[in-house]
């Protein structure tokens, strides 16, 4: 069956839109086709749009738990793991803390540097303390400016003997120089360190929390 297309385009022209009474097939369809795309495209924009958007963020938050879930079950699995190895940090930290003296023992701790350097037949020029220690969160540092003279082996028995100290030394801006008569004069900063107590911690802390409010308004 032929389309006689200028019968369609003749029956838009005569077309009383206005009466839908009388209008012909070619328009009744085009109303009708319009209708039914109307239908999906009002729906999704005043429907379905938020629907989708809602299904969309429901099915990010079920990854995002399912990650979560996983991240837990895997935590859960290896939980007797994590606790022997946070048992062995814990001992560890204890042995390197039980290296720190307290503040009683400082005095007897630098007696030993002293004695360390003077049983390898060195020559104390200068073994001063400094005056203030550098407060860290459960710790201090006090360096001890030293100038000692002698052979090259005793210098370097003489460090070894310091690492080798049941407590924490460590040497550091070590400076070697010639002198005329063969011996040679070493300058070092040797810094020990102590564990402060309970008092001193609390003291510390209260002074950062005072330093981060910043001075008292008058």
């Amino acid at each position: 069956m032929a389309i006689n297309f200028n019968q369609i385009v003749d029956d838009f022209k005569h077309t009383n839109w206005k009466d839908p009474g009388t209008w012909t097939i070619a328009p009744k369809i085009l109303v009708l086709v319009a209708v039914l795309a109307a239908i999906p495209v009002g729906a999704y924009f005043f429907i379905w749009q938020d629907q989708i958007a809602e299904i969309e963020k429901g099915l990010e938050q079920e990854e995002n738990l399912k990650k979560d879930y996983f991240a837990k079950k895997a935590q859960a699995i290896n939980l007797d793991l994590h606790k022997q190895q946070l048992r062995e940090i814990d001992t560890q930290f204890g042995a390197l803390l039980k290296q720190l003296p307290n503040k009683s023992q400082m005095d007897a701790l630098l007696v030993d540097i002293n004695q360390a350097g003077l049983s390898r037949g060195l020559q104390f020029e200068l073994f001063r303390p400094g005056e203030t220690e550098a407060a860290r969160e459960f710790y201090s540092e006090l360096p001890i400016t030293v100038k000692v003279i002698g052979t090259y082996h005793d210098m370097g028995a003489f460090a070894a003997d310091v690492g080798q100290l049941p407590r924490i030394v460590t040497l550091n801006d070590i400076s070697i120089e010639a002198g005329k008569d063969g011996n040679l004069t070493m300058d070092a900063t040797a810094r020990t360190f102590r564990y402060l107590d309970e008092d001193e911690v609390a003291a510390q802390r209260k002074a950062a929390a005072g330093a981060k409010k910043g001075p008292a308004k008058k």
